[in-house]
């Protein structure tokens, strides 16, 4: 052994390995309670394993995501309130897998710090948690990655990875064309899209995360803005055994404007009424003080439509019943056009 040298240990580097090991320690109960049919194993493994055949499944194919929450956490961590950014980090996911028609099946998480914050971490990973069982899947593994000068003191980041499954021939979008009906799925807020633009509006506005909503005086500007995304999963697979949907558009970046053109068939277009819905409050606020065109708004925020899910004209009343029946706000917003384009009517402001 070389003599005169230093004992050094991880720790010295800034990596406290004992406080890893009880944060999984302590986050195992909030993992367990998201378990699921086809789940084989707990937290700890080198991979976290799923038995499809368990899941009821005879023929599948799988369907991937990964997303993040974006500069919403920024938000998070400037006032504390981390809690629910897990559930923003699992409904990015899940809501997309289940615009494919897929069920989500399992989530692995992937949190990275400068130094471990026991406390914060186990809270974010505490609401990964939660939205997984918002979602009906399960939360099998993740990596809590302890990045000693990647990040300022306090700041976080977060990615989150689904998997889910479909019956072969179950896919969607499928069958899309004109006259099917567009059902829009209220929000609950901002979701987790636009923040950087909706820190510089709150930034122009003059007021602090503490001081009051404008549209809600109840609650904190921060606490209003950091409203977790709605998790649509458990509705959507409800109005697809409803029978008649032909696919689903999540509302994330790009607003209305760009994402229900995705779920279209080349030729087809959307007519939307704007007037089909009340803009919330929270968007109403953002376009006053940003001085925000309509269009700006419509292809940067959800503007309170957060999934629309796209009906044969004949079932759009059956699944609209089902959609409400599973505790969705819905509204008819439109419909499926024969000719390319996006045409709006109304207005939303």
């Amino acid at each position: 052994m070389t003599q005169g040298k230093n004992g050094l240990t991880y720790a010295d580097a800034g990596v406290d390995i004992d406080a890893g090991n009880a944060l999984v320690d302590r986050i195992k109960p909030a993992a367990a309670s998201t378990n699921r049919s086809g789940v084989m194993a707990g937290l700890g493994g080198f991979g976290g394993l799923f038995d499809l055949k368990a899941a009821g499944y005879d023929d599948p194919i799988l369907v991937a995501a990964t997303d993040g929450v974006g500069t919403k956490l920024r938000i998070a961590i400037d006032t504390g309130h981390v809690d629910h950014v897990g559930i923003d980090l699992v409904a990015m996911c899940v809501n997309d897998l289940v615009c494919q028609g897929a069920e989500p099946l399992f989530f692995l998480d992937y949190f990275a710090t400068g130094v471990l914050e026991q406390d914060a971490a186990a809270r974010v990973i505490e609401g990964i948690a939660e939205g997984c069982r918002q979602s009906g899947c399960a939360l099998i593994g993740g990596e809590t990655a302890e990045m000693p000068g990647m990040y300022p003191a306090g700041d976080f980041d977060l990615a989150g990875f689904s998997v889910g499954a479909m019956e072969r021939g179950a896919s969607l979008p499928a069958q899309v064309g004109a006259g099917d009906v567009l059902l829009g799925l209220a929000s609950d807020g901002v979701h987790s899209n636009g923040y950087s633009l909706v820190r510089k509006i709150v930034e122009l506005s003059g007021l602090g995360w503490d001081d009051a909503a404008p549209w809600d005086a109840e609650r904190s500007l921060g606490a209003a803005l950091l409203t977790p995304t709605r998790v649509y999963v458990r509705s959507a697979l409800t109005a697809i055994r409803a029978g008649g949907v032909h696919g689903f558009a999540h509302i994330t970046g790009g607003g209305l404007t760009e994402n229900i053109p995705r779920v279209l068939p080349e030729g087809c277009g959307i007519a939307v009424d704007l007037g089909a819905w009340e803009l919330p409050g929270v968007f109403r606020w953002m376009a006053e003080q940003g001085g925000m065109a309509e269009a700006e708004m419509l292809k940067t925020f959800n503007c309170g439509i957060g999934m629309v899910v796209v009906v044969a004209a004949e079932a759009a009343e059956a699944v609209q019943a089902a959609l409400a029946e599973a505790g969705e706000t819905v509204c008819a917003l439109g419909h499926v056009t024969d000719s390319a384009g996006v045409q709006y009517s109304g207005r939303l402001l």
